[in-house]
């Protein structure tokens, strides 16, 4: 569909209603002047649609999410409009790039600094896998020293798919019920990676 700007030669009429969309209302039971539903799709739905994310970018990934960011592809769109550079500001951690060991440590520090509930994203291969760089100096990939909950294949991968990526994390944050951050699992989960 054509946007309608004022210089098109043949200029459209914007019709907003046919380009504006609306988060859905979570599951309930509704009436005439009443809605009734779970406290944790309430919760979930506010946390998917206002995530703030941290990018720890080290290199090639790092120029895609600035291309993420740009008004091209526009990654505010989906509810992550201010990026966050204190940890303790932010509930989504991108880590973008190749991870030297030596900065392991690092990552993993910024990880806890930050505040529950917190989410992973491992963009591209070396921030997944290592890359192409199977060598004694790089991380082969960071979900050895923090758990990851998506992974962004790619080198370096498309802005689509980071927006792809951004969308599962959404996903899992508007599911995720409150009480799993309580559970048996997820502190098996930290514990299993030194975090108290």
């Amino acid at each position: 569909m054509a946007r309608p700007v004022r210089f098109n030669v043949h200029p459209i009429k914007a019709d907003p209603k046919d380009n504006i969309t609306y988060a859905n209302m979570p599951d309930g039971f509704a009436g005439e002047g009443f809605f009734t539903t779970t406290l944790s799709s309430v919760v979930g739905l506010a946390r998917k649609n206002s995530m703030w994310p941290m990018p720890f970018a080290t290199s090639c990934c790092g120029i895609e999410f600035m291309a993420t960011m740009a008004s091209h592809y526009d990654f505010a769109r989906f509810g992550a409009e201010r990026l966050g550079f204190s940890p303790r500001q932010c509930d989504l951690l991108m880590v973008m790039g190749t991870i030297a060991k030596k900065m392991g440590p690092i990552v993993k520090q910024v990880y806890l600094q930050m505040a529950e509930p917190r989410w992973v994203m491992a963009v591209g291969a070396c921030a997944s896998s290592g890359g192409i760089f199977d060598t004694y100096s790089v991380l082969q990939g960071i979900d050895q020293v923090v758990p990851v909950d998506v992974y962004v294949p790619g080198c370096p991968p498309r802005p689509e798919a980071i927006l792809d990526g951004f969308m599962r994390i959404q996903d899992l944050v508007g599911q995720e019920s409150i009480r799993r951050r309580n559970s048996d699992q997820y502190k098996g989960l930290l514990q299993s990676y030194g975090i108290q």
